[in-house]
């Protein structure tokens, strides 16, 4: 049997398929390059960081920088009463630390530098002066859970499980457990710990108070961040500043503690068992 070729076809073929393939692997090359870190301030005092990113709201080192700037710059506008946190274009609210990131760290440095990325965000969060409120509408996975312990009131979907997922890949969440921690207790956080395939209800999250309120809607949770917003813009400004010193009182040892955290996990994601681990992760 003969077959018949279209020489035009091959050779369009052809050659659109090295360029096609260069921007494949572009495309995968860059993926910690995508996303994006927003501010959105109203007159009446409220600043809505917004943070996507395609993975399923990852975070890559190069956001986490960008958080933290974000509330920086929230912390010294006189206009910002009270900052909510949030993502968007996602179901997840956030899956931790970028694995793309990370499969590609060789060495202890770089390693450090990385994982340092959650405990800055949750410093800045820590010693941004105005009333921080986290807004989770969907699942939230170990550095996610930290964002949501760092803030100082969080209001939840009841699709916001959560689970704190580092030690199936041979770390653990070292950095954001202060955070954790403060908020849930020890026991609590052990038990997250020590779970790390197991999900946990947003209403079990609820009733270990790392969530305040948990609502059966995504409207029906924004339409009470708004009211609760709104009702933090009317307070004294005076006042909410030293009502977050309160809060935190007792963390002022954080920026050592947390250097000292990330320095652990930097040293054990190196390890063969976190490498094997995370390859066999992203394959599934």
């Amino acid at each position: 049997m003969s077959v018949s070729k279209n020489p035009d076809r091959d050779t369009c073929c052809t050659a659109a398929y090295p360029t096609f393939a260069a921007n494949l692997t572009e495309s995968l090359m860059d993926i910690t390059q995508q996303g994006y870190v927003r501010t959105e301030t109203t007159a009446q005092g409220l600043a809505r960081i917004i943070f996507y990113h395609p993975n399923h709201n990852s975070l890559p080192s190069r956001l986490l920088h960008e958080l933290v700037a974000a509330f920086e710059a929230a912390g010294r506008d006189a206009g910002v009463r009270v900052v909510v946190l949030q993502s968007a274009e996602h179901k997840t609210f956030c899956a931790g630390a970028s694995f793309d990131e990370l499969v590609a760290i060789q060495d202890f440095d770089t390693s450090l530098q990385f994982f340092s990325g959650f405990g800055n965000v949750v410093n800045a969060m820590r010693k941004c002066p105005k009333i921080v409120v986290g807004r989770i509408h969907g699942k939230a996975v170990g550095g996610g859970v930290g964002l949501a312990a760092a803030t100082d009131f969080c209001m939840a979907s009841k699709w916001a499980s959560v689970r704190l997922s580092e030690l199936a890949v041979g770390f653990g969440p070292f950095v954001i457990g202060p955070a954790v921690e403060r908020k849930v207790g020890v026991a609590t956080f052990a038990q997250m710990a020590l779970t790390p395939a197991e999900w946990m209800t947003a209403e079990w999250a609820k009733s270990k108070n790392l969530f305040q309120e948990v609502f059966d809607t995504t409207e029906q949770l924004d339409a009470y961040i708004d009211h609760f917003s709104a009702q933090i813009c009317s307070y004294s400004p005076e006042a909410l500043i030293e009502l977050k010193r309160v809060f935190w009182q007792g963390t002022d040892h954080w920026d050592a503690l947390l250097a000292e955290r990330a320095a652990i996990s930097g040293r054990l994601s190196l390890s063969d068992f976190t490498k094997e681990a995370i390859a066999a992760f992203k394959k599934s």
